[in-house]
């Protein structure tokens, strides 16, 4: 499928095109606009008040140190979208080859490969992300890394199950036979056959990615105030009176939070009914 007929097929879908959309407007807002208006998220405006309602001055208000929810909420979607777009990248750097190799290879590869993913996925993921970033300092590159490596698993055992059915195909066997190497095989004529679940897989995966990193802020385990994160914000909320009595702290960035997740499931779902109808995560 060349890419004129890709984004043919693609803009049937009016829920994919919908979801993209968004991604796309959010990314830009959250980007652009702190840049274009020299909003600071740190900068706490005492005269304001603290907790003080929507105005003029401050469109979404202020928290309790008196600081721009509006500049912590575009900054706090800076965060959080690079964690959603970067973690599932690490994921499949780290599964795809290990998939590759369990598939292809089969005998003590697979075994150890297959053995070391079902370990990895016994143990809740929240609680082991929570106990390595208790070691090294949250940042939003201890994120990624945490949330992709402990995401790793789930791409190696896509991939491992796509090589299996792939490996068996005639033409597999013919490549065999004119003696192309394993490398040859591997990357002309598998990897193509794999990455289609990958790149759905990715989509979906970035909304996962989205509300582990926003339930590890809102634990306190993940991005700590003064920086902002859509879950770090949403951490006031713990707060009965925060929750009741002052919702425009917390609401903005849990609608954002819920928009963003269900923007990348109905891209997700886009690229599989495009790529493949038939196909299966």
């Amino acid at each position: 499928m060349n890419s004129s007929e890709f984004w043919k097929k693609f803009r049937t879908s009016k829920s994919a095109v919908i979801g993209l959309s968004f991604l796309l407007l959010e990314a830009l807002a959250v980007y652009l606009l702190p840049a274009l208006f020299r909003m600071d998220p740190v900068a706490s405006d005492v005269q304001a008040g603290f907790f003080a309602a929507p105005s003029a001055s401050h469109l979404l208000g202020t928290d309790g140190a008196a600081r721009d929810l509006l500049a912590r909420t575009l900054y706090g979607g800076q965060v959080s979208l690079l964690v959603g777009v970067a973690a599932p990248f690490i994921s499949v750097l780290l599964g795809l080859p290990l998939g590759l190799a369990a598939g292809y290879y089969r005998g003590m590869a697979e075994t150890v490969i297959m053995r070391a993913s079902d370990v990895f996925m016994s143990f809740p993921s929240v609680l082991l992300s929570m106990i390595l970033l208790s070691i090294i300092s949250p940042s939003p590159g201890t994120l990624i890394a945490v949330i992709g490596i402990m995401d790793w698993p789930v791409i190696a055992k896509l991939v491992y199950g796509n090589v299996l059915s792939i490996r068996e195909k005639e033409y597999i066997d013919g490549a065999v036979s004119i003696g192309r190497t394993d490398f040859e095989i591997l990357s002309h004529e598998i990897l193509p056959g794999v990455l289609s679940p990958v790149f759905v897989s990715i989509s979906f995966r970035s909304g996962g990615a989205i509300l582990q990193e926003s339930g590890l802020s809102f634990l306190g385990a993940g991005i700590r105030p003064p920086q902002a994160s859509w879950g770090s914000i949403i951490s006031a909320a713990q707060d009965l009176s925060v929750l009741t009595r002052t919702p425009w702290v917390w609401a903005p960035s849990g609608l954002l939070i819920v928009l963003t997740i269900m923007s990348f499931q109905f891209l997700g779902q886009g690229l599989r009914d495009t790529l493949d109808p038939k196909m299966k995560l």
